[in-house]
């Protein structure tokens, strides 16, 4: 077996090393030493965006927000279910894997950075999404590993009451939450509740239709609905 060529390194806020590595076609980025995500499975990544975004497909002037840019599979799943005035933002916290999906990475997903729809914001999503009162029809958060299976303990935030509080606020009236995580959390569910967000599961195969499952929570803003400040 081929070994794993180490092809770009950066440093996260918090210090940690984040890798980019290839074997043959497979790319994976790692955190501190720990898989953080894989070239050769995105499917659930896809399973994201159309949980977020199919029912967009015929509704004009759309905002998206996706937090996590990773290898742009979401991205480039979310922009086939948007019409031609939608507008997406991206919000990555690491400037490096935004360089990486405009150089290196950009053919994984076919380049999605380069679609006119498309806004990269370089910055932290719970900020942006602070800064957005009832904008968004969909945010669709894929950051670190999901609620539970972190890598950075910084994250947690995010999936705080707080950080979900941020989220209904950022949404409009029947908006929707997607949320990837790598495995089931019954605590988390619970949050979506709290805030406000009537909240199913569903668990996508990580490769189209094989391979281990992942997790997506799906939160939806009911219409006229007050989100539980905390």
């Amino acid at each position: 077996m081929k070994p794993w060529e180490t092809l770009e390194k950066a440093r996260t806020p918090d210090g940690e090393e984040l890798t980019l590595a290839r074997r043959g076609e497979e790319y994976v980025l790692r955190v501190g030493g720990h898989l953080l995500m894989s070239s050769r499975m995105h499917g659930s990544e896809e399973a994201l965006a159309r949980a977020g975004c199919a029912h967009l497909v015929a509704r004009p002037r759309v905002r998206v927000l996706v937090g996590g840019l990773g290898f742009g599979y979401t991205v480039r799943a979310a922009l086939s279910h948007l019409g031609r005035d939608a507008r997406l933002t991206v919000a990555e916290l690491m400037p490096a894997v935004v360089a990486w999906n405009r150089g290196l990475l950009a053919p994984l997903a076919g380049s999605p950075l380069e679609d006119p729809r498309v806004t990269v914001v370089e910055g932290d999503v719970s900020a942006l999404m602070g800064r957005h009162a009832s904008t968004f029809d969909a945010i669709l958060l894929d950051v670190d590993n999901g609620p539970r299976a972190l890598t950075q303990d910084d994250n947690f935030g995010l999936y705080s009451l707080t950080g979900l509080a941020l989220a209904f606020g950022a949404l409009r009236p029947n908006g929707t939450l997607v949320v990837w995580s790598a495995g089931s959390d019954p605590a988390f569910l619970k949050r979506l509740g709290q805030v406000g967000f009537s909240a199913q599961v569903q668990h996508p195969p990580a490769r189209g239709t094989k391979g281990p499952r992942h997790t997506l929570f799906i939160g939806k803003r009911p219409p006229g609905a007050v989100g539980r400040e905390r």
